[in-house]
Order: structure tokens, then C-alpha cells, then sequence
């Protein structure tokens, strides 16, 4: 799984920095300015803390995290 940030050009989305294979399969998320998200002061602080971990690099594969969520059932 690869994550980017790109823009809408001429009605395309541009990604600089990232090649994909012509065929592939990609989910567009786009950011909602008029809608606000609201967290409770807990699930700030676990969504921040979150992302402080994936900035420490202290992350798992997808492999890994499909494994994970094979043995829950």
C-alpha cells in the first residue's frame, strides 16, 4: 500500500513523485472544508499520538496488518 498527496489538474488527479502501474487500483480520499471533524479530547490524543508513531517510522506492513486481522476472527 503507498500513500500520496496530490492535485487536480485539468480535471485529472497528479501525484509528482509516484508511479503506478497503468491498470491499478487507487482510492481518492478528498478533503471536505465545510465539514469539521470533531474528536473527543481522548480520540485526539489517541489519533495524535497515532500519528507521532508513523512519523517515528514505528510501523507494520500490510502484510502484517492483514495477518492481524486474520487471526481476529
Amino acid at each position: 500500500m503507498k500513500v500520496a498527496t496530490g492535485k487536480v489538474v485539468a480535471g485529472k488527479v497528479v501525484v509528482d513523485g509516484l508511479t503506478l502501474n497503468e491498470g491499478e487500483i487507487v482510492t481518492v480520499l478528498t478533503q471536505e472544508t465545510e465539514e469539521a471533524v470533531m474528536l473527543s479530547p481522548e480520540d485526539e490524543a489517541e489519533l495524535l499520538e497515532s500519528i507521532a508513531e508513523a512519523d517515528r517510522g514505528e510501523t507494520i506492513s500490510a502484510e502484517e496488518l492483514f495477518a492481524r486481522l486474520r487471526r481476529l476472527r
